[in-house]
Formats: C-alpha cells, sequence, structure tokens
C-alpha cells in the first residue's frame, strides 16, 4: 500500500506531501491546479520515461520519493530479497531528474536502473487513466488478466513446463539432425584423423619427457666434457684434487685436536666434507658411464616431436592439446556412428513432449475460452453501468499458429470494446476517449479485484464525460474496489468524491510571478465546502451546502 509520497520541484510543484491512508482517496481541485500532474509524479517514480522539461523552472533537479508498506509474505518483498533490496521497514522508491535530462533511480537506499524500478512499481501500484502506464493497453496484460480471473494458475504452470520440456528436446534433435547433414563425409574424415592421432600413440606427459631428452641429446658432448672436468677437480687431478686437499686438511686438524678439542666439531665438518666430494665424484662417474654421444636416438627424438608438432598444427592446436582434441574426436565419432538410432529415439521423445505440451495447451486453450465468455459478460454489464448503455466488451481467445506456441499455450488474447450502440468491438488499445478508457479499467478491476495482486490502484479522471447517477454509481464501485485493495482517485465529480474516506484538496497558487501547487486534506466542513464548490460552482448557497452534506451522509458504510 502506498502510504507516502514526497514531491520537490516537479511542474509547478514546487514541494508536496501526501499522507496516504487505506481505503478510497480522492484528489479534487480546479482545472489546471495540479491533480494530473500529481499523478505523473507518481508514475515517473514508478519508472515512467523521465523528461527534462518536468523540472520546475528555477530548479536544478526535480525529485519524487514514495513509501509503500508491503507484507512480509508477498511476492513483491520475495522480488526485493532476490535481488538484496529489502528493509526491515517500508519500502522507499525515489527518482531524481535533473534539468539536463539525466535521471537517477533507487529502491531502499540503493542506486538501481530504471528497469528495476519499473518492475517493482508494476508490482505496487496499477495506473489507469491518460497516461503510458496502463497495463489494459498491454496484451501480455490482457491474458494475465484473463488468466487470473480465471484462477487457473496451475494449469498455466503446467503448460509453461511441457513447452520448455519439448523446446529443449527439439534444440538437441536440431543439433543431431545438424550433425546427420554429410554424415559419411564427416564420418570418413573423423575416422581418419582418428586413426593419424591412434597412430601417434602419444602418451599422457611424453611431449615433455622428449622435450628435456632433447635437450639433453643436443647438448650431449658439452655435458660430458663438463662432467669429467668437474671429476678431475674433485677426485682424480694428480695435482692436487679438492678431495686430496680436503684430506690434508683434515690431517692437520686431527692432530691439533690432541692439543685444543676444541677444534673437534671443525674436524667432523671437514670429515663430511670429504664424504660428500667423494659422493659426488662417484655419482659423476655413474653419469660419464650413462652418457654416450647418441646420434641416432637423437633422431628418434627429433622426429617423434615434429610428428607431434606438425599434426597440431594441422588440427591448428598446441602440441600438448592433441590428446584431449583425440578424445573429443572419439566422441564426436561415436555419436556419428550411432546417429541413426539415437536420432530415432530423439525425435520421439520429441513426439511426445510435444503430445504432452498440446494435452496441456489444449485444456488451457478450452478453459480461455469459457472464462472469455464470463469476463466478457461480466465487464459488459459493469460498463453500461458506469454510462455506456451500449458498451460492450469481448475478450477474444485466437489460436496462434504453430510457429507461434509458446510457454503461455496457443492463444493470442486480445481485449475489443465498443462504447456505442451498433458500433463494431475494436481493439481497445485504439479507444479514442481517455475516459472511457478509464471507466473500462474500473470495469475491468471492479470484476478481478478478489484477485487482484497489485495493492494500489490509481484513476485519472475516470468520471470524464458522466454526470448525475451514473457518476454515483462510479463512486460506489470505487468505494467498494476500496475494500479490497488501496484506491487513489482523480475527479472532478461530487458524486465520486463524496464517496471517498480520505479526501485531497489541490489548489494553484499564483503571485503573478511564479506558480505553485498546494496540497490539504479536508475533513468536516471542509469537504462539505469542497463538494458544494464542485457542485455550484462560484455561487455557493445553503441549499448547495446542504445537499454536499446530504451526498456524505447517504455514502454507504459511513
Amino acid at each position: 500500500m502506498l502510504s507516502h509520497i514526497r514531491i520537490r520541484n516537479f511542474a509547478i510543484i514546487d514541494e508536496a506531501e501526501l499522507e496516504l491512508s487505506p481505503g478510497m482517496t480522492v484528489l479534487t481541485g480546479e482545472t489546471g491546479a495540479g491533480k494530473s500532474i500529481l499523478v505523473g509524479a507518481l508514475g515517473l517514480v514508478l519508472g515512467d520515461r523521465a523528461d527534462s522539461a518536468t523540472v520546475r523552472h528555477g530548479a536544478e533537479r526535480a525529485e519524487i520519493t514514495a513509501s509503500f508498506e508491503i507484507d512480509r509474505d508477498s511476492p513483491t518483498f520475495t522480488w526485493l530479497r532476490e535481488q538484496a533490496l529489502d528493509s526491515e521497514e517500508e519500502c522507499v522508491l525515489r527518482r531524481v531528474i535533473s534539468r539536463e535530462g539525466r535521471s537517477k533511480s533507487f529502491i531502499n537506499g540503493q542506486s538501481v536502473p530504471l528497469r528495476s524500478l519499473t518492475e517493482l512499481g508494476e508490482q505496487l501500484v496499477d495506473i489507469h487513466g491518460q497516461h503510458a502506464h496502463q497495463s489494459l493497453l498491454r496484451k501480455q496484460a490482457q491474458m494475465e488478466l484473463l488468466d487470473t480471473h480465471g484462477g487457473y494458475s496451475d494449469l498455466a504452470n503446467d503448460v509453461a513446463l511441457s513447452y520448455r520440456d519439448w523446446q529443449l528436446l527439439a534444440v538437441d534433435l536440431n543439433s543431431m539432425q545438424e550433425l546427420q547433414k554429410d554424415r559419411e563425409a564427416r564420418l570418413d574424415l573423423l575416422q581418419y584423423q582418428v586413426n593419424e592421432l591412434d597412430a601417434l600413440a602419444l602418451q599422457d606427459g611424453e611431449l615433455e619427457q622428449l622435450e628435456l631428452e632433447r635437450k639433453k641429446l643436443a647438448h650431449s658432448g658439452n655435458l660430458i666434457e663438463r662432467a669429467q672436468q668437474a671429476l678431475q677437480l674433485l677426485f682424480e687431478n694428480d695435482d692436487g684434487s679438492a678431495q686430496s686437499f680436503v684430506s690434508q686438511a683434515a690431517s692437520l686438524i686431527g692432530g691439533a685436536t690432541e692439543l685444543d678439542p676444541s677444534l673437534k666439531a671443525t674436524l667432523d665438518m671437514i670429515g663430511e666434507a670429504d664424504i660428500r666430494i667423494s659422493e659426488a665424484a662417484e655419482d659423476l662417474r655413474r653419469y660419464l658411464d650413462g652418457m654416450e654421444i647418441d646420434p641416432e636416438r637423437q633422431r628418434q627424438v627429433e622426429s617423434r616431436l615434429d610428428s607431434a608438432h606438425e599434426l597440431a598444427r594441422k588440427h591448428r592446436l598446441e602440441p600438448n592439446q592433441l590428446l584431449v582434441h583425440l578424445a573429443t574426436m572419439q566422441t564426436d565419432l561415436d555419436k556419428l556412428e550411432n546417429a541413426e538410432s539415437r536420432l530415432e529415439e530423439l525425435m520421439e521423445k520429441v513426439t511426445r513432449a510435444k503430445e504432452n505440451y498440446l494435452e496441456f495447451a489444449k485444456k488451457l486453450s478450452a478453459i480461455r475460452v469459457s472464462n472469455a465468455i464470463r469476463l466478457s459478460s461480466e465487464v459488459s454489464t459493469v460498463m453500461q453501468k458506469l454510462g455506456m448503455p451500449g458498451g460492450r466488451f469481448v475478450c477474444q481467445v485466437t489460436e496462434l499458429s504453430e510457429s507461434n506456441y509458446s510457454a503461455k499455450g496457443l492463444d493470442d488474447i486480445e481485449f475489443l470494446v465498443t462504447a456505442n450502440p451498433g458500433q463494431p468491438e475494436q481493439s481497445i488499445a485504439k479507444v479514442a476517449s481517455g475516459g472511457e478508457l478509464s471507466r473500462i479499467s474500473l470495469a475491468v478491476q471492479v470484476i478481478l479485484a478478489d484477485s487482484n495482486q497489485v495493492p494500489s490502484l490509481v484513476f485519472d479522471e475516470v468520471d470524464s464525460g458522466i454526470g448525475g447517477g451514473v457518476a454515483e454509481i462510479v463512486g460506489r464501485r470505487l468505494r467498494e474496489l476500496s475494500g479490497r485493495c488501496q484506491v487513489m482517485c482523480v475527479t472532478h465529480l461530487p458524486q465520486v468524491a463524496s464517496q471517498s474516506h480520505q479526501h485531497l484538496r489541490i489548489i494553484k497558487i499564483t503571485d503573478g510571478k511564479t506558480t505553485r501547487t498546494a496540497l490539504s486534506q479536508l475533513e468536516g466542513e471542509e469537504k462539505v465546502e469542497e463538494l458544494a464548490r464542485m457542485l455550484g460552482g462560484v455561487d455557493i448557497t445553503t441549499k448547495t451546502r446542504e445537499h454536499a452534506q446530504e451526498m456524505i451522509t447517504r455514502t454507504p458504510g459511513r
């Protein structure tokens, strides 16, 4: 429910604040005072397109903030939580439009894209009137309204799920059929490529080992020379090796320890060095015994590496990707070899999935057709009570071509209407009169009120072109509707305004240089005086005031 709205520097409104309550709220005032401007501001904070021209003259930016009370068990709260935008307190929407035309959107203090504000706004408020924010004109919304009226969401969900299953299988089938094209040629090519890689018989990690071996073989002469020189220096040099020098040092220090025992630790270290040198010399001997210059082995290694690199270039891969590529090709080869049997199996699955979808979708279509007849009759009846005695409403259900079947079913839903006797029904989107469109919206909402999911409804001038007893009926319908959801109505008719729970008056104030809009909540005599003004115009008499009081008193449930 909309609980509070604050507007700053929007159109002719410098600053306005409204505290809204449940039930039916009416906004009245002279023509041009800014009633519809207030509705426009609400539309902006709900995600409507922004225009820099709406910024009040002389101001840098316009700002609209709207606060909502949201049930924690509602789908809207779930949406907020999924978007990480939930708050323990009320839900606050904010929109800022700069003089340059830039716009910023916020939900509970967090900056969000405009599409998020729009998506949330559609769950909070439905605006009916001469504005773009009219769900009744959207074909998708028309289908949702029909389905909501019918109350068959479980069947609609079965249709959506069965459609998804059918389409997933259809995608697999299409891929398989694409695979079947030029099957023989592709099979021959794949078999050749797999045989080629199989013949190479490359082992996991082999390329890395071959690279190391090639490097060793290419430098084998240098390695042998270096190892021999090191062995000479460590152990086999007749003129003095590291081992002989260490032995001499051990002998000298060994004699010294008899004179100074503290040198014992030094002697132990020299002994360890002697052992290490001997071990290193033995390792070098073994290394030299195993080393040889082997041109044939070098040729074999080079040849195998060249074969691997050539195949990698052929397949446009890195050499280390060859084994993974071989596994992929073997899988593709298996699919091709078994494609015919698998294709038949998949075609059977697709056929069964489509039949399952059609079974659910045809049931849904039949129920929609029946429900459309009922909705058409009910809305037509209410329309005729709302000042359109020859009005007819038709919810048309047309079967789509197979290429247009969807998760929503087999049907195209369109609302048709005529407001005058003898005139053919036409798309509701082509209805010329904004007032008629508003009353048609009201008629639909009255019928759908019990199942309506949007907690707040706004009707902008639903009383256009009506008066007298019809106006009183419009007021009663709005008040009746407000027992199920919050209703806000911009009106010129005292018959409608008299039946409100909350009455707000909007006036335009000017000092000759600037113009601004002011708001006030009317109670008691103030409300009577406003209704009298609406009834009698400039000259308000005692009888006019008595009539206004009588209208308030006669309101059902007051």
